[in-house]
């Protein structure tokens, strides 16, 4: 009862990712903030993206069930986090490592602005 997370209704979540994954170059869906990740897998990604020298949108999706189980839906994806690149959902933690190590990674973002941290 004290539990003061707000929660989105399925059809407002799924419109607030919409417009969150259309307004940022790099929006990261995870378990807490760029600043405090609340598990390893977001930590990964987020190391991932500092290091490149690319600031990301992280959405916390530990805020809000709607926004969790939305997010889900929304790119049929099982897990957190989930990584979007201009708009185009690239995959969760495995998939972002691995591309970076493969320098795929390095070649999309070559296409975005570099913003310093």
């Amino acid at each position: 009862m004290g539990d003061s997370k707000k929660i989105m209704t399925h059809d407002e979540a799924l419109k607030t990712i919409d417009q969150t994954i259309k307004s940022a170059d790099i929006v990261v869906f995870m378990k807490g903030t760029p600043d405090f990740p609340m598990c390893g897998f977001s930590g990964r990604v987020t190391q991932i993206f500092n290091h490149l020298g690319h600031k990301i949108v992280g959405v916390n999706v530990l805020e809000d069930e709607g926004m969790r189980s939305a997010i889900k839906e929304y790119s049929n994806w099982p897990t957190i986090p989930q990584v979007y690149i201009k708009g185009e959902f690239i995959g969760g933690c495995d998939i972002t490592v691995e591309m970076a190590q493969t320098g795929e990674l390095q070649k999309l973002l070559a296409t975005l602005p570099q913003k310093s941290l």
